[in-house]
């Protein structure tokens, strides 16, 4: 980070010189407002002074009573070694403009830090001496979080740095900040590459270095550039050792601790008022261009108002677009009488996602055929939540899931085979109908843990504290001459989310309305409530 800090200063006296008092280059060539900023030494005075010197408050996060047992799990598995886990840095949207910043996950897990406070922070796991107290007592690391100093009044960073300087982006948390915040140990950014090298080295003793590579390439690079000098120069070989470590951190999230719940929870109720939301401006929409995104806007707007932003790309899908799994140009017409199919969750500020979807009638009523297909989902997903118990696995889930819809499909008379060769690992016919899973952990991503190995997660047994959802679907393709015209341009998907418990699975996604007769009555009272 030391090369960023000089390459900045860099731009910024290259900046200086080229527009100095006297100087004729054309403006032409600056191509932005930031390229017409003041940069005389009178004008960086007069910047320094007349500003209240007031700090922000701050007060310790309530992740950070729940940070110190992740951070010590972790260290524990990879005890002797450094590991380097990077919030990575704003990533250009176009031109001078980024996409609205959002840390790592891994980091934000482990420092429980969320929002934006921390563009290119690190958070680094120190290996304590072996002969230590603190290594008798059974501490393997000490945690320290590497972050760029508040860019204040005080420095030229306040109006010459769009990243950090405040302003630009307004107050921000630093050093003295950030540790009342997380209780983590702060220090500066530039301090970060002496930190990493530190004793590294491959002989008996030294210290092997682990870094969750994906994150952010420049420290990635300085991670390489340390161990390819001190006795570790394959590449292959380091980039396995990160991949054992991604595996951990995604692993270590599977099984949430009472804050993560609590959070989930707090996610899922605000997902509840994004569809109220969508609802209440269903009836106004129908039939208008590119209503979907009209109904994409109320929701994603409920998503900023209580939380971060969404947890994903919102699906707002009417009509043909339905059965398209992952439709989300949203740029097509609600029409009155179709089948909507919303996919969508707001993120908490602390970066915890929900995970919904609903399927509604546009015009407020499920036709018989539209509710018998409908019925035939929920009654899957049903048969999903009876099969998630404690020491059963996701393949459970899914078996039970598509025995439901296998049925159903043959009942039909869409299903060209038996149910049971259909459900042989040979047939699998009806997965032309659902050919994507039925479930999958949830946290911090929505498709969280996603870095596990195979046998960490769809082959383990689920335990207590596991979030996860529950979305089993039929996808009738427009365009699929298999089935009966009345079938084409359906898409029904029903997901919720789920706890495991010590008891049994809990719906925690309870309170937003899924059977015919309670969505039909949701929308009629949303649609009230917009006349």
């Amino acid at each position: 980070m030391n090369d960023v800090v000089t390459d900045k200063d860099k731009e910024y006296e290259a900046e200086e010189r080229r527009h100095a008092p006297g100087d004729d280059q054309p403006m032409k060539d600056r191509v932005n407002n930031r390229s017409l900023r003041p940069y005389g030494e009178v004008f960086k005075e007069f910047m320094t002074q007349g500003w209240d010197a007031s700090e922000p408050d701050v007060e310790p996060l309530e992740s950070s009573r729940y940070t110190p047992a992740r951070i010590a799990a972790l260290g524990a598995q990879f005890p002797g070694e450094r590991i380097v886990i990077p919030a990575g840095s704003p990533k250009v949207r176009n031109n001078d403009c980024d996409y609205m910043f959002r840390p790592d996950t891994a980091f934000a897990y482990y420092t429980g830090l969320g929002v934006d406070y921390e563009a290119g922070a690190v958070l680094v796991l120190n290996p304590v001496d072996p002969d230590s107290d603190e290594a008798k007592a059974g501490r393997t690391h000490d945690a320290e979080l590497f972050v760029a100093p508040r860019a204040d009044y005080h420095t030229a960073d306040f109006f010459m740095n769009p990243h950090y300087g405040e302003y630009w982006v307004g107050p921000r948390a630093g050093l003295k900040e950030l540790a009342a915040m997380t209780g983590l140990e702060t220090h500066d950014i530039a301090q970060l590459q002496d930190a990493l090298g530190k004793d590294v080295g491959a002989d008996a003793g030294a210290v092997r270095v682990r870094v969750v590579r994906d994150t952010d390439p420049q420290i990635t690079s300085m991670v390489e550039d340390l161990r390819e000098a001190n006795g570790f120069p394959d590449p292959d070989a380091n980039a396995d050792d990160d991949d054992k470590l991604k595996e951990a951190t995604s692993e270590a999230r599977m099984v949430k601790d009472a804050y993560e719940v609590n959070e989930m929870r707090k996610a899922v109720a605000a997902t509840k008022q994004g569809f109220d939301r969508l609802l209440e401006n269903l009836p106004a929409a129908l039939d208008k261009p590119r209503s979907e995104r009209i109904l994409e806007g109320a929701f994603n707007a409920v998503s900023r108002e209580l939380g971060n932003a969404v947890g994903y790309d919102s699906i707002v899908a009417s009509g043909e677009h339905a059965p398209i799994l992952h439709w989300m140009r949203n740029t097509g017409v609600v029409r009155n009488g179709d089948l909507l199919l919303v996919d969508a969750g707001v993120e908490v500020d602390s970066l915890y996602t929900a995970d919904i979807t609903r399927t509604f009638p546009t015009n407020g009523r499920f036709t018989d055929f539209q509710k018998r297909l409908y019925e035939a989902v929920l009654d899957s997903q049903q048969a999903g939540f009876e099969a998630a118990k404690v020491g059963a696995t996701y393949s459970d889930i899914h078996h039970a899931c598509m025995r439901v819809i296998a049925e159903r499909l043959h009942e039909w008379g869409l299903l060209p085979v038996s149910v049971e060769e259909s459900l042989s690992p040979e047939g699998q016919q009806h997965r032309r109908w659902l050919a994507c899973g039925v479930a999958h952990h949830l946290g911090l991503d929505v498709h969280d843990c996603a870095q596990a190995r195979f046998e960490a997660y769809q082959g383990a047994p689920i335990r207590p504290g596991m979030i996860f959802t529950i979305e089993p679907g039929l996808y009738f393709r427009d365009n699929d001459l298999m089935i009966p015209p009345e079938y084409r341009g359906i898409g029904i998907r029903i997901e919720d989310d789920v706890l495991m418990t010590e008891h049994g699975p809990e719906w925690i996604s309870a309170g937003i309305p899924k059977k015919p007769a309670e969505v039909e009555e949701w929308m009629a009272d949303c649609a009230a409530k917009a006349r």
